[in-house]
């Protein structure tokens, strides 16, 4: 191929056809199961109203206003980027059937890398601090009880710090335990004029996407985080945890277990025990379906 401005230009045209194949590869992002995505437009996004979570109440006398709280809990956009380059020779060789797949890959890296940031967050909740000042997933979450005192509240069953975590999360809500936030959306772009750098040094030819995003926490009221060892009754006493959840004042907040989240370690494990019409004793099994796997392969 002759190398000119026409032939690149096509050539861009190619490899960004390519990058955006990939970028619409992904059939269903898994963090929308689990992540509210949040559209921003500024450098970060503040989420101090998170810890109201106030309920109807009968109308008596004036209304009661309930103050938002400021928790300070912001998500940062970060920048991200994935950079490849093109060899002149090649191209000048017609040699680019190489790096088509490798531009399809771009934007399958693209398209997956929400996940990545989700789930990654998830793995790392009983180390990150959510909007409470505690850690995501943590033993003493404050709270109110029913006498307007300050207590505490456990969404973590640590079991001394064996085992793998595996994750329970309602996410039946409008807003879901975790967020996905993102400022701009993954944009191809490349440096292939001859007085650029790359060209006129290296002969190489570079294409790339970046974009900025990033993933926070919601809820750690939504959310439960286990290590003991997945089974009937140590699941059905985590969805009883997070079902009997209560807010400030000891009024229910009315969660629902929805989905369980596994790493790669523990799958047949959790398909064994919620999917199967009856189980081992020939009994119905009445953990069928009773909530959503997912194994996401993102799970740190």
């Amino acid at each position: 191929m002759h190398i000119n401005h026409a032939n690149l230009s096509s050539l861009f045209v190619a490899f960004s056809a390519a990058f955006k194949g990939g970028l619409n590869s992904v059939p269903t992002p898994q963090h929308q199961l689990v992540a509210t995505t949040v559209p921003s437009t500024t450098k970060a996004n503040e989420y101090g109203w998170m810890g109201s979570i106030p309920r109807m109440r009968e109308w008596l006398g004036s209304r009661v206003v309930h103050g938002i709280k400021s928790h300070g809990y912001s998500v940062k956009n970060l920048p991200f980027e994935l950079t490849v380059a093109v060899d002149r020779d090649d191209i000048e060789d017609d040699n680019l059937g190489i790096y088509t797949p490798l531009m399809t890959e771009l934007g399958a890296a693209a398209a997956t890398h929400p996940d990545e940031l989700v789930y990654g967050l998830l793995g790392r909740g009983h180390e990150t601090k959510c909007y409470d000042g505690q850690y995501f997933f943590d033993t003493d979450h404050p709270v109110l009880d029913a006498d307007g005192k300050k207590t505490t509240q456990s969404n973590l069953d640590n079991n001394s710090g064996n085992g793998t975590r595996w994750y329970l999360l309602d996410c039946s809500r409008t807003l879901k335990p975790l967020i996905y936030q993102t400022r701009k959306e993954p944009k191809f772009v490349a440096k292939t004029a001859e007085t650029d750098d790359n060209v006129f040094n290296a002969k190489e030819y570079i294409y790339g996407v970046d974009c900025r995003r990033n993933a926070g926490f919601g809820l750690w009221q939504q959310a439960y985080c286990s290590r003991k060892g997945l089974d009937k009754d140590n699941l059905q006493a985590a969805i009883t945890a997070l079902e009997t959840r209560t807010g400030d004042h000891g009024k229910p907040l009315g969660m629902k277990a929805t989905h369980l989240v596994v790493p790669s370690s523990l799958k047949w494990k959790a398909i064994e025990l919620l999917t199967p019409q009856r189980n081992a004793a020939g009994a119905d099994n009445v953990m069928k379906d009773v909530v959503e796997l997912i194994v996401p392969s993102w799970l740190s």
